[in-house]
């Protein structure tokens, strides 16, 4: 939970972008570079190492779908993206879309602003690969080039979640000072988040740094009493589609309400120990109060 913008790079995405496709190692995809590097490892995993792979995508469209062919199409990037959602093709894959939510506001992070996130978990990382080759997808695909402005999509695995509070346990919604209405529902606050500190350097992707841990237990206390949620945290393993940024975690808190969230956004203890400790701890970030339509997220962490 954050109020202000923690983009601390001195590189941009477009000088990330720029140096990486000359690398040779990303095809561009006109709404995002391809990181052909990433792909392999997903592609050439042994089966005793592969399992389930969560596919994180953040969704910017265009204002009026442009398909290669040149047709005419008179419909929205959204629109066409609708045409595109390959839920038989992932069926026949063996994955699933556990999230999908539209975007309330953009709280953190100017360019691109997105319109749509969506999570699809995959059985392996390989059978993401081998989706691209089939031919029902191929068909369906052309409708994603269409409505797509730029997009990324992250590869992520399941990170543990901090216990909550000493004292404290889950809050009722129907207990807390700001419970889902008809006019404002339950909302889910999207973290995207590059470290300072590379958690690389720690030895393993999973690794929090100290100073983030020393923000997430004020946050945490100012949280549980308005009714959050952890839905899944995420490390990103790579990314295979972006603009070139590389990214460590990517977390999903659910909230009762826009304005329950709101009142934990303004809580002082919170707002001091995000200028003492998150912000040292962020190099760049989205953030984002996202309205779901589907959300199985923390189902899908249950399941095999």
């Amino acid at each position: 939970m954050s109020g202000d913008n923690n983009s601390n790079s001195s590189e941009t995405a477009a000088d990330h972008s720029e140096r990486r496709d000359r690398s040779g190692s990303v095809r561009s995809l006109g709404y995002g570079l391809f990181d052909r590097d990433y792909a392999n490892t997903l592609a050439t995993t042994a089966p005793d190492d592969d399992g389930p792979l969560w596919m994180v995508n953040l969704m910017s469209y265009r204002e009026v779908a442009a398909y290669e062919d040149g047709r005419a199409s008179g419909i929205t990037g959204r629109e066409a993206d609708n045409l595109y959602s390959p839920k038989d093709v992932l069926t026949e894959v063996g994955a699933e879309i556990v999230f999908v939510a539209d975007v309330d506001t953009q709280l953190l992070g100017d360019s691109p602003r997105w319109d749509r996130v969506g999570v699809v978990k995959y059985a392996t990382r390989r059978s993401f690969i081998e989706m691209q080759s089939r031919r029902d997808f191929k068909d369906k695909v052309v409708h994603k080039h269409a409505g797509m402005e730029s997009t990324i999509v992250c590869g992520c695995v399941p990170i543990p979640t901090p216990q909550l509070p000493a004292g404290m346990s889950e809050v009722d919604w129907a207990d807390v000072a700001h419970p889902p209405t008809a006019d404002d529902g339950a909302v889910v606050v999207l973290h995207f988040l590059r470290f300072a500190t590379d958690p690389a350097d720690a030895g393993s992707s999973d690794i929090t740094p100290a100073e983030m841990e020393a923000y997430q237990n004020a946050a945490g206390a100012a949280a549980v009493p308005h009714g959050v949620r952890i839905d899944a945290w995420f490390a990103v393993e790579g990314t295979i589609v972006g603009d070139g940024r590389t990214w460590d975690q990517v977390r999903f808190n659910e909230f009762p309400s826009k304005a329950a969230f709101m009142a934990v956004a303004t809580d002082p203890a919170r707002l001091e120990a995000q200028h003492a400790h998150r912000e040292p701890a962020i190099a760049d970030t989205y953030t984002m109060i996202l309205r779901p339509k589907i959300n199985h997220l923390a189902a899908s962490l249950a399941t095999p």
